[in-house]
């Protein structure tokens, strides 16, 4: 008795649901990245504007957070390389203790939706295909999960894009790795956000001295006047350090299990 092959409807349904998720946020993240969109969030367009937007704030503080937050979510759901100027934009706008919690809501939103797409797309596949050595990794990081995703949020020299799609890769529950999302990039964000709120004074300075090399009647005013805010004073090496510290705690309770099992075994 053969078996029947699945209506081809079904099949055409089943590729819709599994790729088509993945195929329109790759093609939404190559138009933003071909067209530039991302060039045009910078500290340059915030403090030029910053005036305009802080009295926008003033006057909708609702819609402006809320705002913040669903474009935070679209920047880390496409990957674009402004998470940064975003979270310092956060800070200087709303101040830290609104810009970092929302920084956070938006980050961990944008970061599940990829984890989510790239899940349904590859996560069985790569089960059903992995050798025994990607099977071991697999098993390993699902046993320490939130440990090792702690460590991975917390130290910055991982790119947040990896570490959206390492989890998903592995296996890892939805609810740890929202969790381990969500509490790991607190440290961090907050810190980046405290420093922005701290840039107002830079900014309104920043926008003095560009506004009177404008009004000088530079023959090419475009390379004469310059406006440029230094961030390796924001991203210092002690902050570094915090972070790679921080995801060293981390991975304390993993170490302890290890040494349990070990001394077990002894």
């Amino acid at each position: 008795m053969t078996s029947q092959s699945p209506p081809s409807s079904t099949v055409q349904a089943s590729f819709v649901r599994r790729w088509l998720p993945l195929i329109l946020l790759a093609a939404v993240m190559a138009l933003a990245l071909s067209m530039g969109w991302h060039r045009y969030l910078s500290l340059k367009t915030i403090g030029l504007n910053y005036d305009a937007l802080k009295s926008f704030i003033a006057d909708n503080l609702a819609l402006a957070v809320l705002s913040y937050i669903g474009l935070y979510v679209a920047i880390i759901a496409l990957s674009l390389p402004v998470g940064l100027i975003m979270t310092l934009s956060g800070g200087l706008l709303f101040g830290w203790q609104i810009g970092a919690p929302a920084a956070v809501v938006g980050a961990t939103i944008g970061a599940t939706i990829v984890f989510l797409i790239v899940t349904s797309s590859f996560g069985s596949t790569l089960a059903g295909k992995a050798g025994p050595f990607v099977a071991k990794l697999r098993d390993g990081f699902q046993e320490n999960a939130l440990s090792y995703l702690l460590f991975l949020r917390l130290v910055p020299a991982f790119p947040f894009v990896i570490v959206n799609l390492v989890p998903a890769l592995l296996g890892v529950r939805l609810s740890t790795f929202v969790i381990g999302t969500g509490i790991g990039i607190i440290p961090g964000t907050t810190a980046y956000s405290l420093a922005g709120s701290g840039l107002g004074s830079v900014i309104e300075a920043q926008n003095a001295v560009y506004k009177a090399c404008l009004a000088a009647g530079h023959s090419d005013p475009a390379t004469a006047c310059t406006y440029s805010i230094d961030l390796t004073q924001i991203v210092t090496r002690e902050l570094v350090w915090a972070g790679i510290a921080l995801g060293v705690v981390a991975l304390i309770p993993v170490a302890l299990k290890y040494w349990s099992r070990r001394r077990a075994a002894a």
